[in-house]
């Protein structure tokens, strides 16, 4: 065996376990771990709660979803004033062609809340010379209280009291932008290409397209996210569905798992090779539909980033992509099926034993339920306490002039405004609502709210889940420990389990969920300073950030590795956390050959059998919602972007799947280490049996996977 057998004489990976007779599985007579790490969990719960306390009481979520006008007041909004006005209006839509909107995001124009966009082209001055019904319709557009029909047109669009015109408007995200339409390549607005301003000067509609551009910058990911909303509103109960079917499939697979175990894992293989192999086809038959089709030559990156997806799959480079990736992930399934298909027996022997304890704690299926739904609640607290703090701000009003003013730019006050110094140097200035801030010193410490409440998140997130490794792993390794299979058992392992993880551990889970929370931290810090020096010309400092990005990267999933072992020796001894983890390290170093060999190829096909159900899935409904299966082709509901049903509910199977088969995962693991536990406290012997099945100490026990002191001593 040689340095590794050198190195356990010595002692360098811990004491094997000695035989003790009175070891019977996890043990029931424990006392409290990690005490000081359970009080710190508590505080800062309750810190938490404070904060979301404070942001509740302090935020509006409607300052991010609604229309403002120029004073800060929401369009629409039931109790108000505008209640009955859901649409902001612009003075001068032309104005909004200003840089200015792409950096404070507001117009340099007045703006009011309306009932209706206006359909019409129309002047003040042609307004209040025309017809009752014309001035009486377009007042409706004037800052609300106007009533100087005495003024003339010139003094009352200079005091900003009504628009100089009105141009024929449709409502987008609430806001009224010019109708523009093209008619034979020719743009037009309301059916014109020309419109006559207040002083009767003749325009082209060109002018309001730009001011309608910029605001489109700022409208654009708002109106990419309305439509989303939409098509989760037309298809939401066709996800639902897509969704539940991911559930039976999941199920059948790990109840039709637990009899037929080998049976299973080679269909599994051969369906995933199927699988991939009918995307490579298909995928090559799109390619070859779209040769010599106009359009379809053009590049992905001469297209970029369109919301709409459909785009993409008119283009030869897209199919040939998604052949390529399919090719390449076939041939490394091949590939390693081929290598590891004496190691897949010995892992099926795995699997069969697991299926048995899940056979008999069937109870374990239904609890990553719980932990999805723990987890979600963590999720919408976090979400909600954000959005809150987000819109925690006060309205901030600043000086906005179209010509060149020493004030443009600061804070103004619009109840005092008008009065005050600034208008007597600069006659054009408006003070207009800008945004929401503040200078208080709850807005200082706002930053440090949203830090803490994105680090409470991890920290709480990750405490659900080691909960739940914590409950299984305990209930699993009663199975294990129990020499006469299932009368040894407790009555209810699981939740025998879940009650001494709660009463005796939560300081341990604390303890191992708080460093993976602080390493996330870091990781979105250095995302975060990442994305600041994009712009940035430093290339030293661009690279030990992606080195220090990667380290923490591999630090992660070796702090979850281990925590995940940590809680199983926890599960079984009640030991604090660090002696858990040293423990559970020194024990899968003592048996590194079998954590590679067995374990993770365990882990490969449990992997293997979540991309067997989401493919099939993802399939389905690539082709229910593209409209091409027949029989139901007129049942799929119209969508703007068909990716966004499509890909929700690859993402729903897959946290499905991982929910089903994460049970598997962990009573493999749990029973791996019990496994090695077992060969290091018994020999076999009828003084000291072992405590595994005869099925699966008959091909365990065989060649490479013989314990590390029998092989030393061979040699």
């Amino acid at each position: 065996m040689g340095e590794l057998g050198r190195k356990e004489a010595n002692g360098a990976y811990g004491t094997p376990q000695k035989y003790d007779p009175s070891f019977k599985g996890p043990i029931y007579d424990r006392s409290c771990t990690d005490i000081i790490c359970c009080i710190l969990l508590v505080l800062a719960i309750l810190g938490y709660i404070v904060v979301g306390c404070i942001a509740w009481a302090h935020g509006d979520p409607r300052k991010i979803i609604h229309p403002t006008n120029s004073q800060g007041e929401f369009c629409g909004q039931p109790g108000t004033s505008n209640e009955k006005k859901p649409f902001l209006f612009y003075f001068n839509i032309v104005k909004c062609a200003s840089p200015l909107v792409l950096l404070e995001f507001q117009c340099p124009t007045t703006q009011i809340c309306v009932s209706k966009c206006p359909d019409r082209y129309l002047t003040y001055r042609a307004a209040k010379k025309g017809s009752k019904e014309e001035l009486e319709y377009y007042t409706q557009f004037c800052v609300p209280g106007f009533n100087n029909l005495h003024m003339s047109p010139v003094d009352v669009v200079k005091n900003k009291e009504c628009p100089a015109m009105l141009t024929p408007s449709k409502p987008l995200a609430h806001r009224c932008l010019p109708a523009i339409s093209t008619r034979k390549g020719v743009v037009m607005v309301g059916n014109v290409t020309s419109f006559s301003d207040e002083q009767g000067l003749k325009k082209n509609v060109t002018e309001l397209v730009e001011g309608t551009k910029k605001v489109n910058v700022v409208l654009e990911a708002r109106q990419v996210a309305v439509k989303i909303f939409e098509d989760y509103t037309a298809s939401w109960h066709w996800i639902m569905l897509g969704l539940v079917l991911a559930m039976v499939f999941s199920l059948i697979f790990v109840v039709l798992l637990r009899f037929l175990a080998g049976v299973m894992i080679w269909v599994m293989i051969v369906l995933v090779i199927l699988v991939l192999g009918y995307g490579i086809v298909h995928c090559y038959l799109e390619y070859a539909q779209l040769r010599g089709q106009s359009g379809s030559e053009v590049s992905l990156m001469e297209l970029g980033l369109q919301p709409d997806f459909r785009l993409y799959l008119h283009l030869k480079q897209t199919w040939l992509a998604f052949m390529i990736i399919l090719c390449i992930v076939e041939v490394i399934i091949i590939l390693l099926l081929i290598f590891l298909r004496k190691r897949i027996l010995i892992a099926i022997a795995l699997l069969k034993e697991a299926s048995r304890a899940v056979g008999h704690i069937m109870m374990s299926l239904l609890f990553p339920l719980c932990t999805f739904f723990l987890v979600s609640l963590c999720i919408a607290y976090w979400a909600s306490t954000a959005v809150f703090l987000s819109t925690s701000s006060e309205a901030i009003y600043k000086v906005f002039n179209e010509s060149e003013c020493a004030f443009a730019g600061q804070t103004c006050t619009p109840q005092t405004f008008n009065t005050s110094e600034i208008t007597k140097q600069c006659p054009q200035a408006r003070c207009l609502f800008a945004f929401y801030g503040g200078e208080t010193a709850y807005h200082k410490f706002l930053i440090a709210f949203q830090f803490y409440n994105l680090f409470m998140f991890f920290w709480l997130a990750n405490f659900v889940i080691a909960l739940g490794q914590v409950t299984l792993a305990g209930a699993f390794a009663s199975y294990y420990w129990a020499f006469k299979k299932p009368e040894d058992m407790p009555a209810f392992p699981l939740f025998s389990s879940f009650g001494r993880a709660l009463r005796y551990h939560t300081g341990s889970l604390a303890f191992g969920s708080l460093i993976l929370a602080i390493i996330q931290i870091i990781r979105v810090i250095l995302e975060y300073l990442d994305h600041r020096l994009k712009a940035a010309d430093n290339k030293f400092a661009k690279f030990l950030l992606t080195c220090l990005k990667c380290c923490f990267w591999c630090l992660e999933k070796f702090i979850k590795f281990l925590n995940r072992n940590a809680y199983i020796m926890i599960a079984i001894y009640g030991t604090n956390f660090c002696t858990s983890a040293r423990n559970a390290f020194s024990l899968l170093m003592r048996n590194i050959i079998r954590v590679a060999v067995l374990d993770k190829v365990t882990d490969f096909l449990l992997f293997l059998g979540k991309l067997l159900i989401v493919g099939s899935v993802g399939i389905l409904a690539f082709f229910f919602f593209t409209r091409r299966i027949q029989p139901v082709q007129d049942t799929a509901p119209p969508l703007n972007y068909y990716w966004v049903p499509i890909m929700t509910v690859i993402v729903g199977s897959y946290l499905i799947a991982h929910g089903f088969f994460s049970v598997y995962a962990m009573c493999v693991d749990t029973l791996f280490l019990c496994f090695c536990e077992d060969l290091e406290r018994n020999d076999g012997s009828p003084e000291r049996p072992y405590y595994m099945s005869p099925e699966l100490s008959e091909i365990l026990l065989k060649g490479s996977l013989e314990s590390p002191k029998s092989a030393d001593s061979q040699g």
